[in-house]
Parts: structure tokens; C-alpha cells; sequence
């Protein structure tokens, strides 16, 4: 096609950052970025965008480069991200969560050209960085008045823009890469297949280097929403807006969704209107589901997605209000591919357990400086997500367990989430998280740590109901009851099973 090849790619360049410079001409007086009582619109932001984006080209950041950021929610998070992804460089995220040697090995992996922190977390980086390094607050606020606007840059929609961690299998973080393309594609899944409106507010409380801070809340403003920051979970905070705002998705983790929702009770919170909540309803309880729906007037999210993939390749159900369902079927997306394997790669037949491999739009580019595990990732083709799902025959998928925590007991496959779902189906459980444990006898054996809401609830009670719905060889051998707040949980809300499984003794032998 030659030149007029070129030019036909050219128009469909759009990025994330040219989209919400487009909402911005639209309609600069809009509300786009909201903390405390600092509201900016979209010309505000823009105008601010396109400094800091100056800012770092006289730094000397260029298209390719890396710059990451250390810091809690904060306006300049949101902004760093469209700055950078004005002149084609690319934002890393790790966590501020992350112990001094953790963190030296995510910046060490992207080698940046210049680290963004905050004042709370200067001091932890500058313990492990020895580059450039700036501050949010009165240090960036100079940098973006002594600049000029930055004019709009050619940036190719598969250039990455972000790179948020994942755990590894070697105990050390891997940089997932996420490109324009895909963050552009993610957002118009999330919206087609969750009944989002394009101007739906969004409150960012998740950690922005997390997926449900950074994805959702770039979304929204490619979309012409209001971005509500917040720092962190402030159950009263985020109660308050529920009441005084319409809100699209309100992200709720499994760990907290009990909680809110006593506190919507006690406070007799009558929300202005939600059109989403929560996220991964298989790890919360039954009852949480029914009470959460009914109290936010919305359905809960039934999806299945990673940071790999964004919402797909399961993404297009929800758990209806005031319903408590035992089982949670997932809906495919009709916006990818998906097949289930054998470990030999064969697709299995409908209800045997196969590993989910997906291939579509919203997959990321692999992972950062590592070629190894994106051969073992992208083998024949697709990505490899490392859950196991059973089809039904109306094509609908039911959850396994992670390929990772699969427990070989006697030569039999014991996946805990099998076990975790009978367990949360008592109303009186809280929290429930099986491991494994080492055994003389089968080699491995399920053990389950329980929180309880009521102190009644026995251990020979659990044990039966386990009996009436799980084979012989996947009843735990053993029931540990802690307080709910002793589960150890990453900054996303997942429990920690390898933290639970240092708390057993050999129990199992």
C-alpha cells in the first residue's frame, strides 16, 4: 500500500492519551479528576498533561523510556500516566507495599529514567534508588509551571504505556506490559459487556498499581467520566459518595464486602445510584452477595479476567440482586478466544478441568525482560492463563483453582477452590482459604483456615457439609478457625495461601 498505507495506520493511531485529549476539546468545563476538595476538568488536565509532558522530555525521558511510580493514590498518579503516555514512554507501578530488596529488583527490571514518588514514601526510595528522582507536590507543581505545553506527539497504539507487577513463580515480580491497544480495548469490553455509561464516575480507591486503580480510572477518562481519587479503602469516605453521587463500578475486594455492607446498614446509606459492584464473587460469601446487591440497589460482578488480559475472557455475567447462588458460572466474552487443555495442550471435553488458554484485543504484550516465561506463556499461539475451568454444556464456565495451587493428594487432583465454595455456603463463615499441607501418607492433604461470624459453627459441622458435596479425597484434613483479620492478603485483597501454608506444622501427617 506504500504512503497511503501509512496514512490508512495513521488514522486508526489513536491512544489512550490522544482519546482523552479528545474528551478534553469536547468538553474542557467538564469534572475529570477529583481529591478531597481539589476538583480539575478536562481542560485543566490537559493543559497540565501537556507541561509534565514537557517536563520529561527536558529530563531527558524519550519514546521507550521508562518512568516509575512509588506513590499512594494521588491526582499526579493519574496524570504521570497520560504525561508519559503523551510522548510514547511508559509508566512501571510498582507497590509501595513492596520490602526494600522487592522493590530494588522492579525498578532494577525496567531500569527508568526517572522515579516519581511521593513525600510519604520518599525516604524508602531514595534507600534503594540512586537516579533521578522527583517529587509529587510543590516539586512537581514547579516543574509543570515552568514549562511549556508539550505539542501532541506520533505514538503507535501497540507502544506500551503501562507496566503493573504480577506475582512470578520465582518469588520475584514480573513486569506485565500493557499497550495503548490494549488499555483502548479493555475499555470498550468493560463498558460493552458491564452496562457502563461513558460518563460514569469512577472512585479509584484500589492502589493505581494495581489494575483496578490504573485500568478503570484511564478508562474513565478516555470515556469523559469523573475520576473520584481516594487513598486507599475509606469505607466511610467512599459510604458518603455512595450516597451524594451516580457511580458506575464500584470496585469492592472480596475481604471488605461484609464489612461495607454492615456499615451501609448502620449508617442507612441510600445510594444516588450504582451500576456495578464488586469483583471476584467466588471468594466471598454467599450471604455478602445477596446483602451488597440489595443494599447498592446494583448487580456484582461475575467476571474472570487478570492483569494479562483485563476483564476477559470472562466478562460478560453478574450475580443479580439480592440473589445468594451456590454456583457462579462465568460467562465467555464474546470479545476474545478461549479453549480449555489437558497438559498436553489436547482440548478437553465438556465438565473435565482444562487450563484456560485466550487469545483477543485486550491481551497484553508480555512480560518485561523476560523471555522465558513469554515462551511458556505464548506457546501455539496463545496466552496461557493458569486457571483451570470447566464448560458446561451451555457453554458457560465453572472456576477450578489456579493451576499453581493445585494439591496432588494420593495421586488425586484436589483444587481448593472446590473446597472453598462448599465451606463459604455456611452463612455463618466469614472468610475460608484451603492450602496445603505435607503428608507422609498422600503426599499432600487440603487443610482450611475458617473465620467464623458466629461462634456456634463447629468443625464437625463444616466436615459434614463437606461430606454431603465433595468426594472422599478432597475433604480437608483438618479445619483451622483465626480471625478474620489474621488472613494474610495482597494489596488486591487475595489471600496469601503461601503465608497460611508457613502456619502449618505438619498438621497433616
Amino acid at each position: 500500500m506504500g504512503e497511503s498505507g501509512n496514512a490508512v495506520r495513521a488514522a486508526a493511531g489513536s491512544t489512550v492519551t490522544s482519546l482523552f485529549a479528545a474528551r478534553a476539546a469536547e468538553r474542557p468545563d467538564a469534572p475529570a479528576i477529583r481529591e478531597g476538595e481539589r476538583l480539575r476538568t478536562y481542560g485543566e488536565v490537559l493543559e497540565r498533561v501537556r507541561r509534565l509532558a514537557s517536563a520529561f522530555e527536558a529530563a531527558g525521558v524519550m519514546a521507550g523510556d521508562r518512568v516509575a511510580i512509588v506513590s499512594e493514590n494521588r491526582a499526579e498518579f493519574l496524570e504521570t500516566f497520560l504525561a508519559v503516555g503523551w510522548i510514547g514512554a511508559i509508566v512501571a507501578c510498582p507497590s509501595w507495599r513492596l520490602a526494600d530488596p522487592e522493590l530494588d529488583h522492579c525498578l532494577s527490571l525496567v531500569e527508568p529514567s526517572l522515579v516519581l514518588t511521593s513525600p510519604r514514601h520518599e525516604a524508602k526510595v531514595r534507600g534503594v534508588w540512586r537516579g533521578p528522582c522527583w517529587v509529587f507536590g510543590d516539586e512537581l507543581a514547579e516543574c509543570i509551571a515552568g514549562s511549556a505545553p508539550a505539542v501532541a506527539r506520533s505514538v503507535d497504539p501497540e507502544s506500551p504505556l503501562l507496566i503493573l507487577y504480577t506475582s512470578g513463580t520465582t518469588g520475584l515480580p514480573k513486569g506485565a506490559v500493557i499497550s495503548h491497544r490494549a488499555e483502548i480495548a479493555r475499555n470498550l469490553v468493560t463498558r460493552a459487556e458491564c452496562g457502563l455509561q461513558p460518563r460514569d464516575a469512577f472512585v479509584a480507591w484500589a492502589p493505581m498499581f494495581h489494575l483496578g486503580g490504573a485500568e478503570y480510572s484511564l478508562g474513565t477518562l478516555m470515556s469523559g467520566g469523573e475520576v473520584i481519587v481516594v487513598d486507599g479503602f475509606d469505607a466511610e469516605h467512599i459510604a458518603t459518595l455512595v450516597a451524594e453521587r451516580p457511580l458506575g463500578w464500584l470496585i469492592l475486594m472480596p475481604g471488605m464486602v461484609g464489612a461495607f455492607a454492615d456499615l451501609l446498614e448502620a449508617r442507612g446509606i441510600e445510594p444516588k445510584g450504582v451500576r456495578l459492584c464488586g469483583v471476584m464473587p467466588d471468594l466471598v460469601p454467599r450471604a455478602d452477595l445477596a446483602r451488597i446487591t440489595k443494599l447498592l440497589g446494583a448487580p456484582f460482578a461475575n467476571t474472570f479476567g487478570a492483569t494479562e488480559t483485563g476483564n476477559p475472557p470472562a466478562s460478560a455475567g453478574v450475580v443479580p440482586i439480592g440473589e445468594a447462588p451456590e454456583a457462579l458460572p462465568k460467562t465467555p466474552s464474546v470479545f476474545c478466544e478461549i479453549r480449555l487443555v489437558d497438559p498436553d495442550g489436547n482440548d478437553v471435553a465438556d465438565g473435565e478441568p482444562g487450563e484456560l488458554w485466550m487469545r483477543g484485543p485486550t491481551l497484553f504484550s508480555g512480560y518485561w525482560d523476560n523471555a522465558d516465561a513469554n515462551a511458556e506463556s505464548f506457546a501455539e499461539g496463545w496466552f496461557h492463563m493458569g486457571d483451570v475451568f470447566r464448560r458446561r454444556p451451555d457453554g458457560t464456565l465453572d472456576f477450578v483453582d489456579r493451576v499453581k495451587y493445585l494439591i496432588k493428594s494420593g495421586g488425586e487432583n484436589v483444587y481448593p477452590a472446590e473446597i472453598e465454595r462448599v465451606i463459604l455456603s455456611e452463612p455463618r463463615v466469614a472468610e475460608c482459604a484451603v492450602v496445603r499441607c505435607p503428608d507422609e501418607r498422600w503426599g499432600e492433604v487440603p487443610i482450611a483456615f475458617v473465620a467464623r461470624r458466629d461462634e456456634s459453627l463447629s468443625e464437625d459441622e463444616l466436615y459434614a457439609a463437606c461430606r454431603a458435596q465433595l468426594a472422599g479425597y478432597k475433604q480437608p484434613k483438618g479445619i483451622r478457625f483465626i480471625a478474620e483479620e489474621e488472613f494474610p492478603r495482597s494489596a488486591s485483597g487475595k489471600v496469601q495461601r503461601h503465608e497460611l501454608e508457613k502456619r502449618l506444622g505438619g498438621e497433616g501427617s
